[in-house]
């Protein structure tokens, strides 16, 4: 179930934080309904101190509506108990959608201890009720008549899935077994907040600041200027550069300070690791209390847990898709960092190269080699000229119309609302933007949703979505202008926003993003296929001074790089697949460390030497901190599924209608009202092919 989901994965996920103490002098805002258009969220109205009080409130009413069903004197039927549970909870789903996802992109340190006394309530909240023996007594009695109720498909599916959560959080345990569940849960939920504060922390403490102008060798004007601006805003002098992904990559890529490219390097890959926000004992521990959970749930390992609803379906079948997709890889990923360094060689560097040189020559190689970088390419990627380009492609393929609204609150002053109504002019979702860094918000970028599409008592309610990003910063001279990869990240995310908006269907846990792990990274990047593409980029690419449209040769110097270093970046992210699916096939926790744990499972990967007192699992906050443990291989198994399905677009046309409108039909809007397997046969006609990612990347099988 959705809600009861949604609070077990934000308990169990999401990061960090804090407490509040001032009373309450007026309405809260969080337990009236909002008299904003379409009922959006009154940010400019909540406060930290209207938290805790609305969180007490809701649960309280969501405890008294469980009551309500457990205590009807009637025979449980679907709409008495199925349903009924299935819109309970309801405020509790608002408040906490709006706490958890300002907690990563606008947060505080009485957020942070808030989360931390929040997090046991919703646990204890969300075990009350799964583990009701009456409430699933009557779930399992509408259950086993499925068959004779004469429900939909879409009843039948909530019917199925409701009964299936019920016994993975523990319906069918022993009351000495629920008491050992509950306290793992509790346990899990604290430390997975923790986890997320100490990274975020640990990211925001580490800076560089430069005072040396001839220690800015090598960087780009836009660099040097990001660097300055973030040194001002620092009220510091010179130049400063974080850990931030749009000030640390293109430091790597560009600077000539070897030393200071090192310094950057072992701080990312030292984040929460043995440090003062070191989260080594947290991972194993919750390492350890998943492979608890999972054992008394009767699986062998959380894995086995996790992957037993996603389209994989077993660990076995994750390690070999992983080991296989490694073997076809990793040869061109060796030849492409051999080719780097006879090139660095070439160029007078002595010895092998360094995990913090790569970045630097490989950058300096490909602008030899297809004489294209991301200085080159920047000017014509204005934020704003993108973020419009991608609307202009949402209506072509949709019939999309975008309409910014000042009228609608934010809850911060860089997030931009619009309105999204679809080609027959009803209104579609409320799209938040998001796009800029702050000490106040997680690294990365994601899409979220405030509120989930459903429909209760005839009314439709659409979603509304937020997109949450981190490129560089406008500047006092510079508007925010994007690297490629930026580029492409925003048409990911904008791809999972697609997925929220255009859901259908009448119950909030089937619809929209609601799907398993391994299909939901489908739809967004598929997206990415279009930063590639000519006819596209000659659309709307122009140089933010001169106006002028991007040259042809550029853009075909784009295309022709498309897969330079696609093996190693392919090895790269199953690194990351291959670590996840070690700590979580474990049956017990070695008494070995991180690092050596880590270096041991990723070991096969090893395309750049080995750097000695690092680990990334520290700050791994997809698989500790998030919802993707035993899940990071998604994003490959998903991309073999995209690049099977963006072929169709290419055999019909980039722009077709035809095969927008199927991929609309039969998976955009679908969420998880069918098996995904079959709503993508649906779209394709037949299942992927499993050789459609290696031919994408032009490595042969």
């Amino acid at each position: 179930m959705k809600k009861l989901g949604t609070i077990i994965a934000v308990t169990l996920a999401l990061v960090s934080i804090n407490s509040c103490k001032s009373k309450m002098t007026e309405v809260n805002p969080l337990l009236v309904a909002s008299e904003n258009p379409y009922g959006a969220p009154a940010f400019d109205k909540i406060k930290n101190e209207h938290y805790k009080p609305a969180f007490e409130a809701a649960i309280a009413e969501g405890r008294a509506q469980i009551d309500s069903i457990v205590a009807n004197s009637e025979a449980p039927t679907f709409a008495n108990t199925i349903e009924a549970l299935e819109y309970s909870g309801r405020t509790l789903s608002n408040i906490g959608s709006i706490f958890f996802n300002l907690n990563e992109a606008a947060t505080d340190s009485t957020m942070q201890a808030l989360a931390l006394e929040i997090s046991p309530l919703l646990t204890e909240y969300s075990n009350d009720i799964m583990l009701n023996e009456k409430l699933f007594a009557r779930i399992k009695t509408v259950y086993e008549a499925k068959d004779s109720l004469g429900l939909n498909a879409e009843q039948m599916r909530l019917l199925e899935e409701t009964y299936k959560g019920f016994v993975r959080n523990g319906a069918n345990l022993s009351e000495e077994d629920k008491t050992k569940f509950r306290e793992v849960n509790k346990e899990l939920s604290q430390l997975g907040l923790q986890f997320g504060q100490n990274v975020l922390a640990a990211t925001n403490k580490f800076f560089i600041q430069i005072k040396d102008s001839a220690e800015l060798a090598g960087l780009p004007a836009f660099v040097k200027e990001a660097g300055a601006s973030e040194a001002k805003e620092r009220s510091l002098e010179g130049w400063v550069f974080t850990l931030q992904n749009p000030s640390m990559g293109p430091f790597m890529q560009y600077s000539e300070n070897r030393e200071l490219k090192e310094q950057l390097w072992r701080a990312s890959n030292t984040k929460a690791f043995k440090d003062e926000f070191d989260n080594s004992t947290i991972v194993k521990r919750i390492a350890e209390l998943r492979i608890q959970r999972a054992n008394l749930l009767g699986f062998a390992t959380h894995a086995d847990y996790v992957l037993d609803v996603n389209m994989a379906k077993t660990a076995g079948t994750v390690n070999a898709f992983l080991a296989n997709l490694l073997d076809k890889t990793l040869p061109y990923a060796k030849n492409e960092v051999a080719e780097i360094q006879k090139y660095a060689n070439s160029l007078g560097f002595k010895g092998e190269l360094m995990p913090w040189d790569f970045s630097y020559y490989s950058e300096k190689y490909k602008n030899e080699k297809y004489a294209v970088n991301d200085e080159l390419l920047k000017p014509y990627f204005k934020l704003e000229n993108v973020q419009q380009a991608i609307f202009a492609l949402a209506d072509s393929l949709y019939g999309l119309k975008f309409t910014e609204n000042k009228k609608i609150p934010v809850y911060h002053p860089d997030v931009v609302a619009y309105e999204v109504f679809d080609a027959d002019g009803k209104f579609l979702s409320l799209l938040y933007m998001d796009f800029f860094p702050r000490a106040s918000k997680r690294g990365g970028a994601w899409m979220t949703s405030f509120r989930d599409m459903y429909v209760q008592n005839g009314v439709e309610q659409r979603p509304f979505v937020s997109l949450v990003c981190n490129f560089t910063k406008p500047t006092e001279n510079t508007p925010s202008l994007l690297t490629h990869y930026e580029f492409t990240t925003l048409l990911h995310e904008f791809g999972h926003a697609l997925h929220g908006m255009f859901a259908q269907g009448t119950y909030p846990s089937l619809t929209g993003t609601n799907v398993s792990r391994d299909f939901v990274e489908l739809p967004s990047q598929i997206m990415e296929n279009w930063a590639v593409k000519k006819e596209f980029l000659a659309s709307f690419a122009k140089h933010y001074q001169t106006g002028e449209a991007i040259p042809d040769e550029l853009i075909e110097k784009i295309v022709a790089a498309k897969n330079y270093l696609s093996g190693y970046m392919n090895v790269r992210q199953l690194t990351y697949g291959i670590n996840d699916m070690a700590w979580h096939s474990l049956t017990t926790v070695p008494a070995v460390d991180v690092e050596a744990f880590e270096k041991a499972a990723i070991k096969k990967t090893q395309i750049l030497p080995a750097i000695d007192g690092t680990s990334f699992s520290t700050s791994f906050s997809h698989i500790f901190a998030g919802g993707y443990s035993a899940g990071y291989y998604s994003y490959k198994w998903a991309e073999v599924l995209e690049a099977d399905a963006f072929s169709l677009f290419e055999e019909k046309g980039i722009f077709s209608k035809e095969v927008a409108a199927s991929f609309r039909e039969n998976i955009l809007s679908k969420g998880n009202l069918e098996d995904p397997a079959e709503l993508y046969r649906k779209f394709r006609g037949r299942d992927p092919k499993p050789e459609a990612l290696l031919e994408k990347f032009g490595m042969k099988k």
